[in-house]
């Protein structure tokens, strides 16, 4: 877009914060003024200088700034059944970073490559055997074991594996195999 041949500029006040603040008879109701000393935008309202910039509670994180926690952080344990007649079960890692997998009533299920991977999430995924016991899991091609080979599940009944992973890429998860917590 061509720049107009008629416009009227915009003139602010500058100064810095104390100049200005010290000035606010000066200014007209609802002006817009520049310190230039804090680099912020102030608007007179009544016999104050309000600043223009939104504000964040110290007490809210925020994603675009490294941050230091003082009370514990914690996520959900989604929970997954596998009921009869289930042989696949897909993750969608958009809504927990850690599962409990409860494999029952069918001899074996895949834990097919999950939806919304993307990298840098981690997570656990609790694997419990049902009351019988000697439930297999196998694995879709973008869970990634050390050296390559899937683990063997505990068939204890009851018994309790853990995999603890971090998405690599949307095509890869690092996974680390835990067994017999029972």
């Amino acid at each position: 877009m061509p720049t107009p041949a008629t416009r009227t500029p915009v003139r602010v006040a500058r100064g810095t914060y104390a100049n200005l603040n010290s000035s606010l008879s000066d200014l007209q109701e609802g002006e817009v003024v520049y310190a230039t000393d804090q680099d912020k935008l102030y608007v007179k309202e009544g016999a104050a200088l309000v600043s223009t910039q939104a504000v964040v509670d110290p007490d809210t994180a925020v994603t675009d700034v490294a941050q230091t926690f003082t009370a514990a952080q914690r996520g959900a344990i989604s929970a997954i059944a596998v009921a009869a007649g289930d042989t696949t079960k897909t993750l969608d890692f958009a809504t927990a970073n850690n599962f409990q997998l409860t494999l029952a009533n069918t001899g074996s299920c895949e834990l097919a490559n999950p939806s919304n991977l993307t990298a840098g999430q981690s997570g656990s995924i609790f694997i419990v055997q049902d009351a019988t016991g000697s439930r297999i899991l196998t694995y879709g091609s973008q869970f990634d074991f050390a050296g390559g080979t899937a683990p063997t599940l505990s068939t204890a009944a009851d018994a309790v594996d853990r995999i603890d992973l971090i998405v690599r890429s949307a095509t890869s998860i690092h996974c680390v195999f835990t067994a017999n917590y029972s």
